[in-house]
């Protein structure tokens, strides 16, 4: 029997699907586990062999845990609300949801072709009403809560209000707005109604504020900072400003020393850690405030070495600093606009990565030393973030490089306060043992000892005080898109209103088009139906707006973060109409054992998630503060590129004959590398180039000194190229109209393209089809080889060469277990070399998947197939573990042998075999038998035997008296376990 890889695997793909194999229970007695892969955004060009790569590291594992006796959750949805869909949809007109459900079918049937033992009885969709109505749920639970610093947790909003009206908030300690205005108990209960629900919004952790955001004008959204890349959008590199909008924020600040101290009980990577710690940014030092003089205006700084106040020599804010039009004067007023504008094409991760760019200008303003009471200038500099600190420093240039920078470009003077440093070292950066020398009543102490004393004269002097402060900032909630979360909101008098859970979820309305509207309004401002109605608790037309009992709904959306923050939960419990999830699944499942996804997340999607699980614990909703416990970042596959070489020809600059033929010349060769498209292989390119210009009498061999030849690399789909890296020429004409009269230098009958190793990516054109691959070689052949490729964390090439000796493997084990006539295994007893192999097999396998080592383990199937293979192995006993051994990585061959082999359920319910140390003990020894120093024969002899019974052994055998011929040896030397040398 041959095998027959695509019959096999579309048999079990449909029994898996027929019998819900991996279908997991919430009530098992089995321990559970819960592993789970970063959700997948159904984009429209489907998996290439790049994205499964995570999902079979995780899929392994979950089989694996399977047969330990694990009760296992691995389950699969897609994140499917998203930009991408949009703007598709502006492109074409099509809806969103249409083209989004068109290619989750598509992401369905490509995930089942590869075999994942996915529970899709709980798929979730994030556009699904189902769905999202748990989302605008948490959304509301958000904006009903607040956080108290005292009992250090969020809770319900009405504990807040129950403050205010018993003590005013004079003694309420909250995370909350800056300015806060101070209240009584009497004045809280005369307030009005509307002026009650501002104060709650400066308290709430989800609220509306005026705030810095990312807008993109062309794709007419907020983006996210890390939607950002080198300062265009990640999505079709557009520009991208700062610009003041009201806006959703959520008050994640809040969480910001928890979230810090979780990671220390995480099973996360140290990088992943550390990235968490750094967007984090806790600092501890304080906060200064300097009076801006001749003006009512106070500007206040943060800093973590206060004991470096004397060296302040100017002020730098940021471009987006509040004070930047009150302080700025009318001299100074055109040359800080045009700054303004300049800056504001750049983001703050531009600004934060680019140490090299010094820009800057004068306030025409300056502040007060709050010590010494000298004059300082305010300079703006785009240097400084408004979205970190206070969005202000006190440049001390003798301790801050970029400080040092600033001042030396504008020639702001430099005061030195470190002793014996020079600042034109890189000693000055050292500060650790400087010593304050510009005070008096700090000379001789050291910064640490000088920080405590500062402190407390700011203190004294009402100007400062010691404080905690962290880079991390509260997260903007609002886009300006149609095809994502609506807001459960509505507006009475301009303050936000929550429509209550009994009537969700609030649907996406119909709208003509999905751009913003010629106001500015986002996309929902063009629906005609998108009004609550109050008494019947519904959607209704706007034009019923009457701001009495019907009032206009929000326009903006959630973003694509919302859904992706709670999904693990909603997959404990997918169907449950009535809640989010039950507390008895939520009580079993807890949290994600195994997550598995990449590290490009780790200041997005992974804060958010802890976030937001952090906060649903603190309601009481969850058992547990962290999401996911265990977590593995997969490195990339990444693609070989195919290169043509369009080549081009130019005359130097400068060069003439005599003759005029430059001029010819330089009317010549556009007409052929130009308009007509030439291209030329990589290897010996200027050669090949100019032999044809001289063959087809372009030029004569005169000419060539005159010419530069030079050659612009064009990406070639890869789906044209052989295996031989020959281009299919036609194909390469077909693909593109601007090539269809294109001509090809070649070189002995072929054109052989470049290759590079990039990013595997539909615009490189080197994306590879993991359909193709299982047509062509099977499913367990493309998961073993993608384990195979090499570690997962690691970045890797593609390469398709190399699977054919994977899927020769394979064969390989089919051969082991099936003849031509049938099965070759049999009830006979496994020798002591085939129990050796299948218990250093089971020993590698299970150290290896414990260790996420999964290349090492393909390699040790392969040495175990070849051993048992070459002892002629046909024992059952051997064979049915080995089977359990390989059906995580290759789970379909591996269900038919086991099938073959008698048994009647899947092999997903077999226990996993255990490895017996004895097995591997060597009860025997083959010793080399010398003479006189030269080996001669090997004798395999027990271990346990003496020396005197070795050396009876060895000289009574045949072998020894042929050697000896009679003679009587002078000494034999025997190390028993290691060496027997007979001298003659």
């Amino acid at each position: 029997m041959n095998y027959d890889f695509n019959a096999i695997e579309s048999k079990w793909q449909a029994y898996w699907e027929q019998n819900q194999t991996f279908k997991a229970s919430n009530t098992s007695s089995k321990p559970k586990y819960y592993t789970l892969d970063m959700f997948p955004y159904p984009s429209g060009a489907g998996l290439h062999v790049g994205h499964p790569l995570g999902y079979i590291a995780s899929d392994i594992y979950a089989r694996y845990k399977r047969h330990q006796g694990f009760n296992v959750l691995h389950p699969q949805g897609y994140d499917s609300f998203g930009l991408p869909a949009e703007q598709y949809a502006i492109q074409t007109g099509q809806h969103p949801a249409l083209t989004t459900q068109t290619n989750i079918t598509r992401y369905r049937e490509q995930l089942d072709k590869i075999g994942f033992s996915f529970d899709w009885s709980r798929e979730v969709q994030t556009s699904s009403p189902e769905y999202y109505k748990w989302t605008q749920w948490i959304f509301g639970e958000l904006f009903n809560s607040w956080y108290n610093i005292d009992t250090n947790k969020a809770e319900a909003i009405d504990t807040l209000v129950a403050k205010f009206e018993t003590s005013g908030n004079t003694k309420v300690n909250a995370i909350c707005d800056e300015d806060i205005e101070i209240f009584s108990e009497i004045e809280w209960k005369v307030f009005p109604t509307k002026k009650q629900q501002e104060i709650l919004l400066q308290y709430r952790l989800a609220y509306l504020a005026e705030t810095e955001v990312n807008w993109c004008p062309v794709l007419g959204t907020v983006l996210a900072n890390d939607e950002i890349v080198n300062g265009v959008s990640e999505r079709g590199s557009h520009p991208v400003v700062r610009k003041k909008m009201t806006q959703w924020s959520m008050r994640i600040s809040a969480y910001a020393e928890r979230m810090l101290q979780g990671l220390q009980g995480l099973d996360w990577t140290e990088s992943i850690k550390e990235t968490q710690r750094n967007w984090i940014g806790k600092s501890v030092g304080a906060s200064v405030t300097f009076d801006v003089q001749d003006i009512d205006a106070k500007i206040e700084v943060f800093t973590t070495r206060p004991d470096t106040i004397f060296g302040v020599s100017f002020m730098t804010i940021a471009p987006e600093h509040p004070l930047v039009s009150k302080i700025t004067t009318p001299k100074n007023k055109e040359a800080v606009e045009a700054y303004l504008k300049a800056t504001a094409k750049r983001s703050e991760r531009e600004r934060m990565a680019d140490v090299k760019t010094i820009s800057g200008v004068f306030t025409g303003s300056y502040a007060e030393h709050p010590i010494s009471k000298k004059r300082i200038p305010i300079w703006i500099g785009d240097y400084v973030l408004a979205s970190y600190g206070t969005g202000a420093v006190m440049a001390v240039p003798c301790g801050d490089q970029r400080d040092h920078d600033f001042a030396t470009h504008f020639d702001i003077p430099i005061i030195n306060i470190f002793k014996n440093v020079d600042v034109t070292t890189e000693a000055y950066t050292d500060k650790v043992n400087a010593v304050i020398a510009n005070s008096d009543f700090l000379d001789g102490l050291s910064p640490k000892e000088a920080t405590k004393v500062l402190i407390k004269t700011l203190e004294s002097l009402g100007c400062g005080q010691g404080k905690t402060n962290y880079r991390l900032r509260d997260a903007v909630f609002s886009r300006q898109r149609y095809w994502g979360e609506p807001f459960p909101i509505y507006y009475v008098d301009g303050m936000p209103q929550l429509i209550d859970t009994q009537h969700l979820p609030i649907n996406l309305p119909e709208v003509e088009k999905y751009l913003p509207t010629e106001e500015g309004e986002p996309p929902l401002g063009r629906a005609t139906t998108w009004a609550w109605d109050i008494e019947n608790n519904e959607v209704v037309s706007n034009e019923k707006i009457n701001h009495t009992s019907v009032f206009p709904l929000e326009l903006n959306t959630m973003p694509g973060w919302a859904g992706s923050s709670w999904y693990l939960f909603r997959y404990m419990d997918a169907q449950n109409d009535t809640e989010f999830a039950s507390a008895e699944a939520l009580q079993y499942w807890k949290n994600v054992d195994l997550y598995v996804g990449g590290s490009e997340h780790g200041t997005g999607h992974l804060l958010y998630s802890r976030f937001w699980t952090k906060f649903l614990h603190d309601r009481g909703f969850l058992t547990v503060e962290e999401p996911f416990q265990k977590m593995i970042n997969q490195g990339m596959i990444l693609g070989t590129s195919a290169f043509v070489y369009k080549a081009l020809a130019f005359v130097k600059t400068g060069c003439s004959l005599d003759d005029g033929s430059a001029e010819d010349l330089t009317k010549k060769i556009p007409s052929i590398f130009v308009s007509k498209n030439a291209f030329t292989s990589d290897d010996e390119f200027e050669e090949v180039v100019l032999n044809y210009l001289i063959d087809n009498k372009i030029i004569s061999s005169l000419d060539t000194d005159i010419l530069t030849i030079a050659k612009s690399p064009i990406h070639s789909d890869v789906s044209f190229v052989n295996a031989s890296d020959e281009l299919d020429i036609e194909a390469f004409k077909n693909w593109r109209a601007d090539f269809k009269e294109a001509q090809f230098i070649l070189k002995d009958g072929k054109y052989i393209v470049g290759r590079e190793v990039e990013k595997m990516s539909k615009s490189k054109f080197n994306v590879v089809n993991p359909d193709d691959i299982c047509e062509q070689y099977g499913a367990d052949t493309l998961r073993l080889y993608e384990m195979f490729l090499g570690p997962l964390e690691q970045a890797k090439p593609w390469n398709t060469a190399g699977i054919t000796g994977v899927h020769n493997f394979l064969k390989k084990l089919w051969k082991l277990y099936m003849g031509e006539n049938g099965v070759k295994f049999t009830d006979a007893a496994p020798t002591k070399d085939n129990l050796k192999t299948l218990h250093k097999t089971i020993k590698k396998v299970v150290e290896d998947i414990e260790n996420f080592s999964f290349n090492t383990s393909v390699s040790t199937f392969m040495i175990a197939v070849n051993e048992l293979s070459a002892q002629k192995c046909t024992s059952k006993e051997i064979l049915q573990p080995l089977a359990i051994l390989i059906s995580p990585y290759a789970p379909h061959i591996a269900e038919e042998l086991w099938s073959l082999l008698g048994n009647i359920e899947s092999i997903s319910t077999a226990t996993f075999p255990v490895f017996e140390a004895s097995h591997l003990v060597e009860s025997a020894k083959e010793y080399p038998v010398s003479f006189n120093g030269k080996m001669r024969f090997k004798l395999e002899l027990p271990l346990d035997m003496s020396k005197d019974d070795i050396e009876k052994v060895v000289m009574a055998h045949e072998k020894t008296q042929k050697q000896l011929d009679g003679r009587t040896p002078k000494k034999v030397i025997i190390v028993p376990g290691k060496i027997i040398n007979i001298v003659g």
